[in-house]
This record gives C-alpha cells, structure tokens and sequence, in this order.
C-alpha cells in the first residue's frame, strides 16, 4: 500500500515544504538512476541500454546504473519495477516483447497498460527476411513462390513461440498470402544456428544479430521489413518494394516507468533520452546496427506502443499464438 501511495506522499512532502511538484522534479534526480534490462547482458536490449546509459547520466547529472533481470520473457524485471517506488529512481529498459507479454501471458501479475508509464522508444531495429546461403530462392517472390508450391514444408526458425522472429515470420505470411511451417527453438542463438547450417531454410532476425552471417554469405537478405531500406543493408528491398504490402515491423527497445511516477519526472527523463539518441557517437551506433533512433517525446512515444500493444494483441489472438 505504501509504495501505491508514494508519489502521493511525496508530492506532499514537496508542497509542505514550498516546493511545487515541478520544483521538486527539477531537484531530481539526487541519486543514482538504475534501468532494469529485461534481458541478459550482451543481448540486443543490453547493448543499446549500455550504449546510451552514458550519455543519459549525462544529461541527468546522475550515475545510470545497469541492472539485467532477465527470464519470464521480461516478465522478472517488469514485476520488480512494477513493486520499485514510483519515484523515477528504478526504470524499466524492454524490448519488443513488451507488447506482446500482455496477451500471451493473460494471468501476469502486472499490465503493461496499467502498471507503467511510457517513457522513450529509444531505437526501431527492421527484421530481415534471412534465407540459407543455399536455399535457391534469390529474391522475396521466389521464397513466396516455393511456399506457395509447397504449402508447410517451407519452413522457418524462431526463439519461441511469441517471439520477434515468429511474429515477424506470422506477418510475412499474411502479407505473402502463404502458409510456412513455424519451428520454434528455446532462443535465438540455436534457431539461427540451424538456419546457418541449413538444417532450416529461413529466419527473421533484425540487422544487428545477422548482419556479420550475411557479410560472411553464410545468409541471404530476401527484404527487411522496415518502411525505408536500412543504411546496413542498402541493397535490400523493403517489403513494400519486394511485393509484399503490409509486411512492417520493427524490434524496439523502450524505457518505462512505474506508473505512478510523477509527470515531469517522466518529461525529464524522456528529454534526457532524446538528448542521448542526439550525441553523434550514439546515433551512429544505432544506424551501424541497422537501426534508426526514435524521435518524438513521451506523447509520440507513448503512442507508439500503445498501438504496438493492440496490434500485437489483436495478431496474437487471429493467429491462435500460445507460449505452449
């Protein structure tokens, strides 16, 4: 009960001591500030928390601190943000997934909807439709054309039911009109060690996890499903460009707070965020990535996820997705 009422309470505090609640946010931050990575250090999440927790604590005049939480699909550092006080000292840093956790798994102790305030969308990373060096299909037509051919048998590797790349794999289908035979494995670094070794034709990965194995030709880029074509991979058509409308989707990491965490505590830090993704080093990191940074503040970037929630919520349930 205390922690629900903390913000309250020192919104209170501020005002009994003559403090406006701006004023108070303006004091803040007078500790170091942790972001809670909901996936293991050297993961995608991991790297970009650490790329821009430098420049952040900059711009906070604070140290930002790591901490990795990882397992539950997020769901383990989301819990203990969700319990943290609501004072912006303890911050959520997710991934993709974080839309997609609300539906796959309904009995959560905590909603995303409710439990956290959005803060940032730091970077939008495209997938990439990957087929093995020696899969005979060149282009994204003639990966559609042999599913078509046969329909099941085209197969495609993932982390997991529910993951980035089954998702991105489920909405290359229905751009495609086709059907592919979906085989999940317990992560990512097993699925596209099949996938290299041709045990499974193709797979979905974003830029910055594949991107060596197709410098390398042990992968083929088919498209990559962003709106415009990623500086990484500038000779990959986007998916409107390969004939396949629709098929746009983006891994994304976001910072989140506790929602009871005061509003211009939450401007603060977004501002501080958006200053990060300005410095050169960091901006050019992203794109190196295959990535591109996010602009827009807690509006846009609140908006953002909010239609990534539905929309991966209303996927979820049309295509019978489970996590069993």
């Amino acid at each position: 009960m205390m922690i629900g009422r903390r913000p309250a309470v020192m919104t209170a505090l501020a005002l009994a001591c003559g403090l406006s609640t701006g004023a108070w946010a303006q004091a803040w931050p007078s500790k170091p500030v942790t972001l809670m990575v909901s996936y293991p250090p050297g993961g995608g999440a991991d790297l970009i928390a650490r790329l821009i927790a430098p420049k952040l604590g900059e711009a906070l005049g604070q140290t930002v601190i790591i901490e990795n939480r990882p397992g539950g699909s997020g769901q383990i550092a989301a819990g203990a943000v969700a319990r943290a006080p609501a004072d912006g000292y303890t911050l959520l840093f997710d991934a993709s997934s974080y839309a997609v956790t609300p539906t796959l798994f309904p009995n959560s102790p905590y909603k995303q909807g409710k439990a956290f305030k959005t803060v940032a969308v730091t970077a939008l990373f495209p997938n990439v439709v990957l087929v093995n060096a020696q899969f005979p299909a060149k282009t994204a037509a003639e990966l559609v054309a042999a599913a078509k051919v046969k329909t099941d048998q085209v197969a495609f590797a993932s982390s997991g039911n529910g993951s980035a790349q089954h998702i991105a794999g489920v909405l290359f289908e229905q751009a495609a009109k086709v059907e592919m035979m979906h085989v999940p494995y317990k992560g990512g670094g097993p699925a596209l060690t099949d996938v290299i070794g041709g045990q499974v034709p193709v797979f979905f990965g974003n830029v910055a996890s594949t991107l060596q194995y197709v410098k390398q030709g042990k992968l083929r880029p088919l498209a990559v499903s962003g709106r415009q074509r990623s500086a990484a991979l500038p000779e990959v058509p986007t998916g409107a460009e390969a004939g396949l409308p629709g098929f746009e989707m983006y891994e994304w990491n976001g910072l989140f707070a506790p929602a009871g965490t005061p509003g211009p505590v939450v401007e603060r830090l977004s501002r501080a965020v958006q200053q990060a993704l300005a410095a050169p080093e960091v901006k050019a990191r992203i794109v190196e990535l295959g990535g591109e940074p996010f602009h827009g503040g807690v509006a846009e970037s609140g908006k953002f996820v909010d239609a990534e929630l539905k929309r991966m919520a209303s996927l979820i349930k049309e295509r019978h997705i489970t996590v069993e």
